[in-house]
């Protein structure tokens, strides 16, 4: 999931073929993301832990045969490397998606969405707050209009979700308010990672970004599988009723794990390394908005219902919010 620090900088495309065939891999990068915003959703019965290490099992598994191939590489990390692998993957992935999961499943796939829709103006900001400025210093009276309309459009689109909730006399709102704090620990863990993330990177630009990918992958095997022994004995110890270790639909399930490792971990890295090699840096970091326009369409497609058009102002706000973040320059 290093996608924000695969962003390679280069010149504007040469043709209009490389220009558009970056636009095309960018919007199936996007496409591909945002499902991981709609797994929960399709399996509503299963809880947050099982949908988290049952797709980190899947993209583990898939990472093994590329280890093979980067083998020579990889027996360049030390120990110390391997441990910031480690920790990378257990807070940039496992604890992300364990956060973005039950956030989902509490508060449905909308609000969640937009949340983690405003990352890339959010790290603009961390970075700002933290000192975390080797790339310069972004101006706090330009970002302030970004994130004026990021806040306005997650304010109208939670007005919708709430007016909803607030008519059905079945809904727990409590619960609904617990999986908008969830998307926020979502958030702050994929606000974190990335500035980690880089951090080693350029620490160590005699080795390839791949690689390190690879690395992060193999690192959350293992914590996959811990997690998921873990899950099924307390569940064991609890007689959760819940029949494991596949669940419910057993089928169902294992297919859609495979679905979101292959297509979303492997496959929209993929695109979006090629949309990268073709796009200037500045550009593609705009068209990250595809992910949370992709999970979003999902989102209503599962509920078969067309946005309010409250929420369609929300998701318009936001765009033009995180549209105008990206486009700031540091000092």
């Amino acid at each position: 999931m290093a996608r924000l620090n695969r962003l390679q900088n280069h010149d504007m495309p040469e043709n209009a073929s490389a220009y558009w065939g970056g636009i095309f891999f960018s919007l199936a990068a996007g496409m591909m993301w945002g499902l991981v915003f709609v797994g929960p959703l399709m399996l509503p019965e299963y809880p947050a832990a099982l949908h988290t290490f049952g797709r980190y099992l899947a993209f583990g598994v898939i990472a093994l045969p590329l280890a093979f191939l980067d083998r020579t590489e990889l027996k360049r990390l030390t120990r110390t490397d391997w441990l910031a692998a480690l920790k990378l993957a257990a807070i940039g992935n496992v604890l992300y998606y364990l956060f973005l999961a039950s956030a989902i499943q509490r508060a449905g796939g909308a609000l969640p969405t937009m949340i983690i829709g405003t990352l890339p103006v959010v790290i603009a900001v961390c970075a700002n707050l933290l000192n975390h400025q080797r790339d310069g210093r972004f101006p706090w009276l330009q970002l302030l209009p970004s994130l004026g309309l990021i806040l306005l459009g997650i304010a109208c689109v939670n007005h919708v979700e709430w007016a909803a909730l607030r008519q059905n006399p079945d809904a727990d709102t409590a619960r609904y308010f617990t999986g908008a704090m969830l998307a926020v620990g979502a958030l702050a863990c994929w606000t974190w990672y990335p500035l980690k993330n880089a951090d080693w990177l350029r620490g160590h630009t005699d080795r390839n970004p791949r690689v390190w990918a690879t690395a992060q992958g193999l690192a959350t095997l293992p914590l996959a599988l811990l997690g998921y022994a873990g899950f099924w004995g307390w569940a064991w110890i609890t007689q959760d009723p819940l029949p494991m270790p596949l669940g419910p639909r057993p089928w169902n399930f294992v297919g859609l794990m495979m679905a979101i490792g292959l297509l979303a971990s492997w496959l929209g890295t993929l695109c979006w390394n090629a949309a990268s090699q073709r796009l200037p840096t500045a550009l593609a970091g705009q068209l990250i908005v595809f992910e949370t326009l992709a999970a979003l369409a999902y989102a209503f497609l599962l509920r078969a219902q067309w946005p309010e058009p409250l929420t369609l102002t929300g998701i318009a706000l936001l765009i033009l919010g995180v549209l105008r973040g990206v486009r700031i320059k540091p000092l």
